[in-house]
C-alpha cells in the first residue's frame, strides 16, 4: 500500500531547522518543496548541502517570503531562532493555505495568550489550515510524556518534570546570556529567564491537569543559583570562581491546595559547584509522586565516549516532524497533542 506523502517547507535552518530538513529529505512520506533561510551564505545552496547530504534535492534555499507564500505546500515547519517568532509570518503562512507546525510556538491553547490565540484561530480559517505548536519542552517531555505514563498509576499525587543540563558537557551558545559568570545577587534579582515565562509552558501543565480531571488555580515561581567554587572553563569562555555556575528554575502549578506539577530546570556548568542539586548525565526526567510511584529518564543513547549527549534541540524539530502528517489531516484550527490522537510516525523504518 503506497503511504500518503506530504509537501512541506523547512523554515529556518538553524540547530532545531537542520534537524527537521534531514529528516524531510530523508523521509519518504515527505516531499521537501521549499527552504527559507536568513543567511545570504546559504541562499542558492541545494537543501541536501546545508544538511550534509548530497545536492540532489533540486530544492534551493531562498530568503525571499513573497516566494515561500507562493509555493503549493501542504505544511511548514515553522523554526526560526528568535525567542519569540513574530506572529504576523505564522498568521500570513496559514492564510496563504498552509498547515503549519512551530517548534518556536506560540503554544496553544494558553489562557495567558488571548491575542496570539485570536489571530492564529482567524488565519486558520481564511486559510482552512491547522496550527500545531509543539517542542520537546514545552511539550513532548512535560506534557504528552508524563500523561502516557500516568496510564500506569492508580492515583497521582504530584506529576514532577526536569530538565538537567551540564552545560560543559553540553555547550549552549546562549550560556552567557543567561547570565553564567555573573554576580549571583544581581542576578537572583534581575533573572535573565523572566518569572512570567512559565505562561509560555502553561500549554503543557494545563493539558496534564485537563488530562487528570483537573484545573490549575494557580503557578508560583522559584529562582535559585550555586556558586562556582572554582574557575571553570566551558566551549564559549570562562566562568570565575565565586559567580554563578548555575542555575535552577522551578514552576509550581497548584490544584485544591497542593502542588499538582512542578518544572524544575537545573542548568549547571560541571560539578565545581555549590551548591550542586542534580549529577549524572543530561535529561529530562519524569516523577509521578502517587501509587505506584513511577520514574522515566529520557536521555539520548551514549555517543563514542560513553556519554549522553543532551539533544533537546533535535528532538524539538523532530517532534514536529513527525507530527506533519496528523496535521494537515486535522481539522482546521489550532490542535494539540490531545487532538492528534496517537501520532504515528509514517515513514521512519528504511531499509
Amino acid at each position: 500500500m503506497a503511504e500518503k506523502t506530504y509537501r512541506v517547507i523547512q523554515w529556518a535552518t538553524g540547530v532545531v531547522g537542520s534537524a527537521a530538513l534531514k529528516y524531510f529529505i530523508e523521509n519518504p512520506t515527505i516531499e521537501l518543496v521549499g527552504v527559507y533561510v536568513t543567511n545570504p551564505e546559504k541562499v542558492g545552496k541545494d537543501a541536501g548541502e546545508l544538511v550534509g547530504l548530497p545536492a540532489t534535492t533540486g530544492v534551493k534555499a531562498t530568503s525571499d517570503i513573497d516566494a515561500i507564500l507562493a509555493l503549493d505546500a501542504d505544511c511548514v515547519l515553522f523554526s526560526p531562532s528568535m525567542m519569540t517568532p513574530p506572529l504576523e509570518q505564522v498568521c500570513a503562512l496559514l492564510a496563504s493555505g498552509k498547515n503549519v507546525v512551530s517548534p518556536a510556538g506560540p503554544h496553544l491553547p494558553n489562557k495567558w495568550l488571548p491575542e496570539e490565540t485570536r489571530r492564529i484561530e482567524e488565519a486558520c480559517a481564511a486559510g482552512g489550515v491547522s496550527f500545531h505548536g509543539c517542542g520537546i519542552h514545552p511539550g513532548f517531555s512535560g506534557d504528552i510524556l508524563p500523561l502516557t505514563l500516568a496510564r500506569l498509576m492508580s492515583r497521582v499525587d504530584c506529576v514532577e518534570v526536569s530538565e538537567i543540563i551540564d552545560k560543559v558537557r553540553n555547550p549552549m551558545i546562549y550560556t552567557e546570556i543567561m547570565g553564567f559568570g555573573a554576580d549571583p545577587e544581581e542576578l537572583l534579582a534581575n533573572p535573565r529567564r523572566s518569572p512570567e515565562t512559565y505562561k509560555h509552558f502553561y500549554s503543557s501543565m494545563d493539558m496534564i491537569a485537563r488530562g487528570l480531571g483537573k484545573e490549575i488555580d494557580n503557578v508560583t515561581v522559584k529562582f535559585e543559583v550555586s556558586r562556582a567554587t572554582k574557575d571553570i572553563k566551558h566551549q564559549f569562555g570562562e566562568v570565575k570562581a565565586g559567580t554563578v555556575g548555575g542555575q535552577h528554575y522551578e514552576w509550581t502549578a497548584w490544584c485544591e491546595g497542593a502542588p499538582l506539577i512542578v518544572y524544575h530546570f537545573y542548568w549547571q556548568l560541571g560539578t565545581d559547584l555549590d551548591h550542586l542539586w542534580e549529577e549524572g548525565e543530561a535529561k529530562y526526567r519524569v516523577r509521578i509522586k502517587g501509587e505506584p510511584p513511577l520514574e522515566c529518564h529520557l536521555m539520548s543513547m551514549e555517543d563514542e565516549d560513553g556519554r549522553h549527549p543532551f539533544l533537546g534541540l533535535p528532538w524539538t524539530g523532530l517532534v514536529g516532524c513527525t507530527a506533519v502528517g496528523a496535521v494537515c489531516d486535522a481539522a482546521p484550527g489550532i490542535v494539540d497533542h490531545v487532538d492528534l490522537g496517537v501520532v504515528e510516525p509514517k515513514g521512519l523504518v528504511r531499509r
